[in-house]
């Protein structure tokens, strides 16, 4: 607990570690791999050369600096951020890590203006934001670990199955090694994997594309070309091959309700929404479920969504767009006119897709009059603000 000396410093410095605090993001990260090289398999590279994972650190501080007095609201926006550890298996010794490259990092960036009663205040709210996380995260592991089919860190699971989906994405059905059940979890959480290539751990995190349904996990993975895991998935791993899994995790869950629902993918941001639907639609609520793609070879799911509509003809409706092609129901981009066709009151509206897609999802329901609390979306890698570029 911060003393009250402490809380003045902080309230004092928070605006100038605010100002430079993408700086000393982006200056702790290549810290703490060159000290502890270890955790860096934790991270996608690909987020760290673009940015994205220093401006996440960067908002998880500035949220919690904002919101710290409110213990309740703390705890809540920090949910994005006990999924992504959960994901990953992050554990109590790795916080101090953190913490002492983190601190090195605001001396290196702030110079003189860090006197050691300023870095003795910045370093008790990290420990006291550090013990929060690892009491939440506990609590998570716990949870699961008691479940039917649960587990505890990492649990190897064997590729059953393959299917092509699209033209550029597949799904692997996985079970257990050791032919246990497998622990449900909530549609549109995503499920953490850990690979070995080329000798070198790889975290990652995909979301799981199926119902629960107590015996497997199914991951539907698209191929991106300079994706170090997606290739490995596509082009090394068949059928009889194992991976480890870490447990389920993510809150863009389906609310209850009866409300209808607007499922608005591109590409493969469907992956979430699909067990969405099929769990909207087993509560007997109307979906209207909009897809994005390129062209029909790079649709996925074109099969289940068929069935869906002939075993629930009243509740769902299905369009397509395709971009380049004019066999889909619309050809272009998701516009207002369309959203507005299928937007009726009191909707829930759930997208998923490319940063850029999502940003004129979200700025086309805003100007159609859907609130914000009714506006449910998730990002694959940190996340962000649908306003950033």
């Amino acid at each position: 607990m911060l003393t009250p000396a402490q809380e003045q410093i902080i309230a004092a410095t928070a605006p100038v570690v605010a100002e430079h605090l993408d700086t000393i993001t982006q200056r702790f990260y290549p810290l703490m791999f060159e000290r502890y090289p270890e955790v860096k398999s934790l991270f996608n590279q690909t987020h760290q050369q673009n940015g994205g994972q220093p401006r996440a650190l960067a908002g998880s501080i500035l949220a919690y600096v904002q919101v710290r007095q409110n213990p309740e609201t703390a705890r809540h926006i920090m949910e994005t951020v006990v999924n992504k550890h959960i994901s990953l298996d992050i554990q109590p010794h790795q916080y101090p890590i953190v913490g002492e490259c983190l601190m090195e990092a605001i001396g290196e960036v702030l110079g003189d203006a860090v006197t050691p009663e300023v870095a003795d205040a910045w370093g008790a709210l990290y420990q006291e934001l550090a013990a929060l996380l690892i009491e939440l995260e506990e609590q998570r592991y716990q949870e699961f670990e008691q479940r039917l089919g649960g587990w505890r860190s990492t649990r190897r699971f064997r590729i059953e199955k393959i299917q092509q989906e699209s033209s550029v994405i597949r799904s692997f059905i996985l079970v257990p090694e050791d032919g246990g059940p497998v622990a449900n979890y909530t549609p549109g959480q995503y499920i953490g994997v850990k690979l070995m290539i080329d000798g070198e751990p790889v975290h990652r995190h995909y979301s799981l594309s199926g119902m629960p349904d107590g015996r497997s996990y199914r991951l539907s993975i698209k191929r991106e070309p300079h994706g170090l895991a997606s290739r490995y998935f596509h082009d090394h791993l068949n059928v009889g091959d194992t991976i480890e899994l870490l447990p389920p995790a993510g809150e863009m869950t389906l609310v209850p309700g009866d409300e209808p629902l607007l499922l608005v993918s591109g590409g493969i941001g469907q992956t979430p929404l699909l067990p969405i639907a099929q769990e909207a639609l087993q509560q007997g609520r109307k979906v209207a479920y909009l897809h994005a793609a390129i062209d029909a070879e790079h649709r996925a799911f074109a099969t289940t969504l068929q069935e869906l509509a002939h075993a629930y003809p009243q509740q769902l409706s299905v369009v397509t767009v395709f971009e380049q092609d004019d066999s889909g129901d619309y050809q272009g981009r998701i516009s207002d006119e369309l959203l507005a066709k299928h937007i009726v009151s009191g909707e829930r509206c759930y997208f998923v897709g490319p940063h850029g897609f999502m940003s004129a999802v979200d700025e086309s329901l805003t100007r159609l009059g859907v609130p914000e609390t009714h506006r449910h979306f998730e990002h694959f890698g940190p996340a962000k603000a649908l306003d950033i570029a």
